[in-house]
């Protein structure tokens, strides 16, 4: 697999359809046709094929679904990896699983750890156990799921990660808390935050106002899609990375920890 210092990054917001894993595929088809060449990353927001619904047994997919075989053959197609999460069964089991697939069609998977009680998220999926860091064109990249964004610990940079995935439905009302977390990630972990969220609402109900974001690891946004629809595009410099964490590395003085079940 061939080395990038600098990694394109397309974030893809949209308005997501309730429940509508066609519909959705359809729009999504359309925006990533327009999208220039040379990304290397295409990223979607969280379950972007449904929205945010507890109706597991309705929408669930498997891993030879439809939905997996449309993003491998986008992938293959435009030599890019693609990601987001969807609604998947397994093992008579309901995940909200983030699926990365390489161009190659090799793909990786981390099942959501932290689950949203509050809107019932415990009752129709398990939760993960295990938190990959996917290796490409050079980078070390970890992916995360909306809550996860609330818990430091689980995304502690003890695996010299470069950048962070998180994919949202993160509602509007909470919307200072995403930014400030999102950035408060970048800085602790020292490096790129890319947050991908969606906009518009959906039947429960739930507005979404987006804030997309590409966050360098000062915590300073170098992108933000705001509350608009489409896809965006930001380049990040691995270079320019490495020679911050040099000068200034707070990395190394980390408290040791290990995480329990």
């Amino acid at each position: 697999m061939k080395t990038k210092n600098k990694l394109k990054l397309a974030l893809v917001q949209p308005d997501t359809a309730w429940e509508d894993a066609e519909s959705n595929r359809f729009v999504l088809t359309n925006l990533i046709a327009e999208m220039p060449d040379g990304v290397d990353v295409v990223i979607m927001p969280e379950v972007f094929t449904t929205g945010f619904t507890m109706n597991a047994s309705l929408v669930a997919e498997t891993m030879s679904g439809s939905t997996v075989e449309w993003m491998k053959q986008i992938a293959s197609e435009r030599d890019f990896a693609i990601c987001g999460s969807l609604i998947v069964s397994e093992n008579n089991c309901y995940y909200n699983r983030f699926v990365w697939v390489y161009p190659d069609g090799e793909i990786v998977t981390y099942d959501k750890r932290h689950l949203f009680t509050i809107e019932k998220e415990t009752k129709n999926y398990t939760h993960g156990k295990s938190l990959p860091v996917i290796s490409y064109r050079g980078w070390k990249i970890l992916p995360q799921i909306c809550y996860d964004l609330r818990f430091p610990v689980w995304s502690r940079n003890t695996q010299g990660y470069d950048l962070m995935i998180n994919i949202a439905n993160w509602p509007a009302k909470r919307r200072k808390i995403w930014k400030t977390l999102t950035k408060a990630r970048a800085i602790e972990n020292q490096c790129y935050v890319a947050a991908v969220n969606r906009i518009g609402n959906d039947e429960t109900p739930i507005d979404y106002t987006g804030d997309s974001m590409v966050i360098n690891f000062k915590g300073k946004p170098i992108l933000n899609a705001e509350s608009d629809e489409g896809f965006f595009i930001k380049t990040i410099n691995k270079e320019k990375l490495n020679a911050f964490r040099q000068s200034f590395n707070t990395l190394r003085d980390a408290d040791k920890f290990e995480l329990l079940e």
